[in-house]
C-alpha cells in the first residue's frame, strides 16, 4: 500500500467530522481530524485520510464556500487523490444552502462537472428511496427535523431540496439501479451528463456498491455512511477491533456531559439519565441573559456532584420553549449565548480536572473545541454508530472528548459512554 494522503474530507461540522473519521478508521485507514482550515499541507502529518472539521453548516453560503474550497486546496496540496464533502445525514440546509453552493464550488475547484449526493446512513436509520430521505420509518419532514430552529427540513424530496440550492441539474439514480451493483451505478453516473445525482441507498451494501462506483470521481458528497465503500478503493482493508488508544492515553480525572442540542434524541437521553439518578442542571438562555446563570455556577454544580455518576449540564428544550427563547432574545442570539456558555464552562472544567467531556450537539461541540484550543484529534473507541471517543493532541493533550451529533445515540448513551474508555 502506498504511503501518503489518499482521501481528503471537508466536513461542515465537528460531530460530522468525528463520525466520518470513525467509519474511515474502522475501514482500516489511519485518520487525523484537523479542526479548522489547516495553514498548509505540512500541518496534516502522515495519514491515509485527513478530515477537516469546519463550522460551516449554518453560516452565510459565501463564507461556507470560501472555507470549504480553502480546505480542499490544502488537502489537494497534501496529495489527496479524492475529496469528500461530508454533511449531515438529515441533509440540514435551507433553500439558500449550504450544501448546494459548497458542492458547486468544489466541483469548480476540482475542474469536474458531476458528482453524487448521498446522505444515507442506515445504521442510524437514514435511508433514501425514490429520492426521499427517511429517518427510521418516517419521512424527514415528519421526523422532528421539521422543527429544527436553524435548518427546518420540511421537504423530504432531496432532488427538490438540492435543486433549489444549485443551478446545476439534479437528478436521481433510483434504488433498482443501485441494487444491481457498482457497475450499474457507474454506468448511470457516466450516462447522466453534468450535474449532481441523488443516489438511493437502503443498506450498507448499497453504500459499499456506491463507494466502488465513485472511485474515479474527483469529488464525492454525502453523509458519513458513504465512506463505508471508500477505503477499499485505495487497497485498504478493515482492521479487526476498530480504533483503540494505547494504555494511559487519557489522563485520569472527572467526567461530565454538556448537552446543547435540542433534538428529540438528546432530550430523551437527558430524560433517561435523569431517571437513572444522574445529577442534572438545566441552563436557560433567559437566565444566562439576565446574569443569573454563569459558567462558574455550573462549574460549582459539577464539582459538587463529581465522584458518582457524571453530572449533566444541559440547555435542551422542546420546540415551543426554543421558539419562545428565540422570540425573546433574537433569532440567533439564544443559540449563540448557550454556545458561549458551554464553551467557557468547558475551559473552566478542563482547568479543574475534568478530562472526559461528552458534548451533545454539533454547534455546541464546535464552540467547545474552539474555546479549548484543540487543533488535532485522534479517533478512539466507538460508542455507537457515528459516535466515537476522540483524544486531543497538542493543546489539552490527553483530554477525551465524545462529540455527539444531537440526533445520534441510544437513549442511554449519557450513562453508557464511559464504559468504552475503560
Amino acid at each position: 500500500m502506498d504511503a501518503g494522503l489518499k482521501l481528503g474530507a471537508v466536513a461542515d461540522d465537528l460531530t460530522g467530522a468525528t463520525d466520518l473519521a470513525l467509519i474511515l478508521a474502522e475501514g482500516g485507514m489511519s485518520v487525523r481530524v484537523a479542526v479548522g482550515v489547516p495553514g498548509d499541507a505540512a500541518e496534516l502529518g502522515d495519514a491515509d485520510a485527513v478530515v477537516v472539521a469546519l463550522k460551516s453548516r449554518t453560516i452565510a453560503p459565501a463564507e461556507a464556500v470560501a472555507q470549504s474550497v480553502a480546505a480542499a486546496r490544502v488537502l489537494g496540496a497534501a496529495g489527496a487523490r479524492q475529496i469528500l464533502f461530508k454533511y449531515c445525514s438529515t441533509f440540514d440546509s435551507t433553500d439558500e444552502g449550504n450544501i448546494g453552493p459548497v458542492a458547486e464550488a468544489l466541483l469548480n475547484a476540482l475542474d469536474s462537472d458531476f458528482t453524487i449526493a448521498c446522505p444515507a446512513f442506515p445504521a442510524n436509520g437514514r435511508t433514501i428511496y425514490q429520492g426521499h430521505l427517511f429517518v427510521g420509518d418516517r419521512l424527514l419532514s415528519e421526523s422532528g427535523m421539521q422543527d429544527h430552529p436553524l435548518t427546518p427540513m420540511r421537504d423530504p424530496d432531496l432532488v427538490r431540496v438540492l435543486g433549489r440550492q444549485t443551478a446545476r441539474p439534479v437528478t436521481l439514480i433510483p434504488h433498482p439501479t443501485v441494487a444491481r451493483g457498482a457497475g450499474a451505478i457507474g454506468a448511470a453516473l457516466a450516462a447522466g451528463g453534468p450535474g449532481i445525482r441523488i443516489v438511493d441507498a437502503l443498506s450498507d451494501d448499497d453504500l459499499r456498491a456506491i463507494g466502488r462506483a465513485v472511485a474515479p470521481l474527483p469529488l464525492v458528497t454525502g453523509g458519513s455512511g458513504i465512506a463505508l465503500g471508500l477505503p477499499a478503493n485505495f487497497g485498504i482493508t478493515a482492521r479487526p477491533g476498530g480504533p483503540r488508544w494505547p494504555q494511559g492515553a487519557i489522563a485520569p480525572g472527572r467526567a461530565a456531559v454538556l448537552a446543547g442540542s435540542c433534538s428529540g434524541a438528546t432530550r430523551a437521553q437527558v430524560a433517561r439519565a435523569r431517571a437513572a439518578g444522574a445529577p442534572v442542571l438545566r441552563v436557560d438562555p433567559a437566565e444566562i441573559a439576565a446574569g443569573r446563570m454563569r459558567p462558574a455556577d455550573a462549574l460549582d454544580f459539577a464539582l459538587a456532584e463529581a465522584g458518582g455518576m457524571a453530572p449533566i449540564i444541559y440547555s435542551s428544550a422542546d420546540p415551543d420553549e426554543v421558539a419562545r427563547a428565540r422570540s425573546a432574545l433574537g433569532a440567533g442570539a439564544a443559540g449563540e449565548m448557550v454556545e458561549a456558555f458551554f464553551a467557557d464552562l468547558a475551559v473552566a472544567m478542563a482547568e479543574r480536572g475534568f478530562t472526559r467531556l461528552l458534548v451533545a450537539g454539533g454547534e455546541t461541540s464546535g464552540a467547545v473545541i474552539a474555546a479549548l484550543g484543540v487543533g488535532v484529534l485522534d479517533v478512539g473507541p466507538k460508542v455507537a454508530p457515528g459516535v466515537p471517543w476522540m483524544r486531543a493532541r497538542g493543546a489539552r493533550e490527553g483530554l477525551a472528548l465524545l462529540l455527539k451529533s444531537g440526533n445520534f445515540g441510544a437513549p442511554d448513551i449519557f450513562l453508557a459512554a464511559w464504559e468504552h474508555l475503560a
